[in-house]
């Protein structure tokens, strides 16, 4: 259906890899490392229908033609959006939880480089509170330093997979929360089953790069998978800009560490 810019990639990369656990270290970063660095000839960005503004969240998903507002129903608030070949899968995945006496409410989806930019904002300037309810301009004056500690849940504008319209985040915004009762039913439903519809949780724990692990962040594998091959082909680190501490993205990696650092089951096989 979608051209998947990293087609094979994993099984290439596990042919000169050994196997590894779910805790990471070398032989994780081997692997990944070898994944993303094999050229990818089935992938043509100039052919792809989408570019690297699209990537970067350069337009509004009211108005985008390959894109449908979330009917209340399944969402927490009026005025989500997602592309429609995301929300159609969802819809098929909201349907079969919902059989199993499960509820996937969407509480997040699409957001464009100016609704990411707002969240980083008031995180970088301390109006919005990072972990702990600390006030990251005071408690890290250093802008690395507090470039780091937000980026362990909230994106920079420009680099985030919810740009795409391809991942939602589900339920509850809390690890815990899925741990026991009914948080670890939606999650272990979410396991067992996410990937027949398509869906990935791009970020688990035991990576070794990129943000901590989310539980309640699902990506829409036919769609993600092509437009993470064109940020691993088009993005730099120095395209991200045009914001409160974007200075410090070269200095991260932002693009290969944030980015490209995401769960290698949902990198395509």
């Amino acid at each position: 259906m979608i051209i998947t810019g990293l087609l094979g990639l994993c099984l290439l990369a596990c042919s000169n890899t050994p196997e590894t656990n779910n805790e990471g270290g070398p032989e994780k970063e081997n692997k990944l490392a070898a994944a993303l660095s094999v050229d990818t000839p089935e992938f043509n960005p100039d052919t792809f229908r989408y570019d690297l503004k699209y990537v970067m969240g350069q337009f509004d998903p009211a108005t985008h033609p390959d894109f449908v507002a979330v009917d209340t129903k399944y969402a927490d608030r009026a005025g989500r959006h997602l592309h429609k070949e995301t929300y159609a899968a969802f819809l098929r995945m909201y349907e079969a939880a919902k059989a199993d006496g499960i509820t996937l409410t969407i509480i997040s989806a699409a957001r464009n480089f100016d609704m990411q930019k707002g969240i980083w904002e008031a995180k970088w300037n301390g109006s919005r509170k990072i972990e702990n309810g600390k006030n990251a301009a005071e408690t890290y004056p250093d802008p690395k330093t507090r470039a780091l500690k937000i980026l362990e849940y909230s994106s920079m504008p420009g680099s985030s997979r919810h740009h795409w319209g391809t991942d939602v985040d589900l339920v509850n915004l809390n690890n815990e929360y899925f741990a026991s009762g009914d948080g670890k039913k939606v999650y272990e439903w979410l396991l067992a089953n996410a990937a027949e519809f398509g869906f990935c949780q791009p970020y688990t724990a035991g990576r070794s790069a990129g943000y901590n692990e989310e539980r309640w962040h699902w990506s829409y594998l036919p769609l993600a998978q092509s437009l993470t091959a064109l940020a691993r082909l088009q993005l730099k680190d120095n395209m991200i800009q045009g914001f409160a501490g974007s200075e410090t993205a070269q200095r991260i990696g932002i693009v290969e560490n944030y980015v490209l650092g995401i769960n290698l089951e949902c990198l395509p096989r």
